[in-house]
């Protein structure tokens, strides 16, 4: 039988994925919060959806891109802004591609404890799936979906 030891339950690597959308600031705002509660480290996750820019003239995408770089810059300022002020280990990485592979690739890097991510507002989502519904059914963390 193992014993229990004082201070070593709970979570030390909180994944939370945002985007700029309002559920996503909630969850991270959920995840700050619950990292200084808990004493974790918080990972800052902004997937930039590289596909959303295939097919658009090159112009068009090189501005779309800028802007993407430009929502990521401004959720890092965010980041080192509130763990600073709040007393919260985060770091922010700005990755490329599928939203739920890269989440489940730096959750396993950083082998996170548990993945926060907002809720889904896209009425599709409700019959093909949400990315916290695929993160759910992974099974590797508990997910907790903020709405």
């Amino acid at each position: 039988m193992s014993e229990f030891e004082l201070g070593t339950d709970g979570p030390k690597v909180l994944v939370v994925g945002v985007d700029g959308s309002t559920t996503s600031m909630r969850a991270g705002a959920y995840a700050a919060g619950l990292a200084r509660r808990q004493r974790s480290r918080l990972i800052v996750v902004y997937v930039s959806r590289v596909s959303a820019f295939v097919g658009l003239a090159p112009g068009a995408a090189a501005v779309a891109r800028q802007a993407d770089h430009e929502l990521a810059e401004d959720l890092r300022r965010q980041v080192v802004e509130g763990a600073a002020a709040a007393g919260v280990r985060a770091t922010f990485h700005e990755v490329h591609g599928d939203p739920y592979a890269e989440l489940v690739r730096v959750a396993d890097e950083v082998s996170a404890d548990g993945v926060i991510v907002g809720a889904s507002t896209r009425a599709g989502h409700r019959f093909a799936g949400s990315l916290a519904i695929r993160l759910v059914k992974a099974g590797r963390w508990p997910v907790t979906v903020v709405p």
